[in-house]
């Protein structure tokens, strides 16, 4: 098998390089307080795109800093008792996608809904207010400011508060939702179950954000992670501030909340994978204690995984098979 990282056996064991902040716990723990303290204001719009199974709806709350966040929600037409959930989270840059394709959930009997991440290729708000650089990319906005200002902290945050908003619906069974995504999508997964611990299951796919030290000592940081490169030429091009950032980029590395899962995990990785490299990937995983599964794709990269999603769907219909 030919190697772009360690061997499996090495990978198995592998527990990271990006530091974690000394006052982790306590930054999150102060994070998921401020966001349970916020109104949501939630508001349903029925939206235009329409099916004969489904209720659709645009769905926008209020997140941290005051933005209105956006997603897309779907649920059964005329279901008798509340069933399974499951949220969606898309790749970096992008958004929640076209509507059909979550129709496949709603037909078994879940509550799909799909955030716009802010800031990126959707409709939800960004509302900006943070001190030092923003070129390129998300990672890095927010880290001459003080921590709560990172950009992706608010964004782990609107993941987390809109599953909470999905587990409150009076037509979804609260011990039946489970969350889902690939690259971006895949950290926001594993960040989501940890912030929300009522989820239940969780399948991340390549995640991203990721031991993000380890993605510069490979010399990786192109592509999804060029940011961190533009912003050590840019602003520290001696690299005399290198190990204050990279432990302030520690409290969004989602390797160190990943001991705050309980749900049960799934996780797809590719072993070719040069965007998120497979040990960044394995940082966060082995550091799950919840019930946990691997599947590996020896010859493939960051790419599309041939059944992985025939086998989350697998997966998530077990909680659709569940009656509490």
């Amino acid at each position: 098998m030919p190697l772009v990282d360690m061997p499996l056996d090495q990978l198995k064991t592998y527990t990271g390089r990006n530091p974690r902040p000394a006052d982790f716990d306590a930054y999150w723990d102060r994070a998921r307080a401020e966001m349970h303290a916020i109104d949501p204001q939630l508001a349903l719009i029925p939206s235009s795109f329409t099916a004969p199974n489904a209720e659709c709806f645009d769905l926008y709350f209020t997140g941290v800093g005051g933005a209105r966040v956006y997603a897309k929600y779907l649920r059964p037409k005329n279901a008798d008792a509340p069933g399974p959930g499951l949220v969606l989270l898309h790749g970096y840059t992008g958004n929640s996608g076209d509507w059909q394709d979550k129709l496949a959930y709603v037909g078994q009997g879940f509550s799909v809904v799909a955030l716009d991440c802010r800031g990126q290729g959707g409709l939800s708000e960004d509302v900006g207010g943070v001190k030092g650089p923003t070129t390129n990319g998300h990672i890095i906005r927010g880290l001459d400011d003080a921590p709560e200002k990172l950009l992706f902290r608010a964004i782990y945050l609107d993941c987390a508060q809109l599953a909470g908003i999905l587990l409150g619906m009076p037509e979804v069974d609260p011990a039946r939702v489970g969350v889902t995504g690939g690259s971006q999508g895949g950290g926001l997964t594993l960040a989501c179950a940890a912030l929300e611990p009522r989820l239940t299951r969780a399948a991340p796919i390549f995640p991203f954000l990721c031991d993000y030290q380890r993605v510069w000592e490979m010399d990786l940081s192109v592509g999804a992670y060029a940011e961190l490169r533009t912003f050590f030429r840019q602003f520290d091009p001696r690299h005399e501030r290198e190990a204050d950032i990279f432990t302030r980029l520690g409290y969004i590395d989602v390797q160190h909340l990943a001991p705050r899962i309980k749900a049960h995990t799934l996780m797809g990785v590719g072993l070719m994978d040069t965007i998120c490299p497979p040990s960044t990937q394995f940082a966060a995983y082995n550091k799950i204690t919840a019930p946990k599964e691997l599947i590996i794709y020896p010859d493939y990269g960051h790419e599309g995984l041939p059944g992985m999603n025939d086998t989350i769907f697998q997966f998530m219909m077990a909680l659709a098979a569940e009656r509490v």
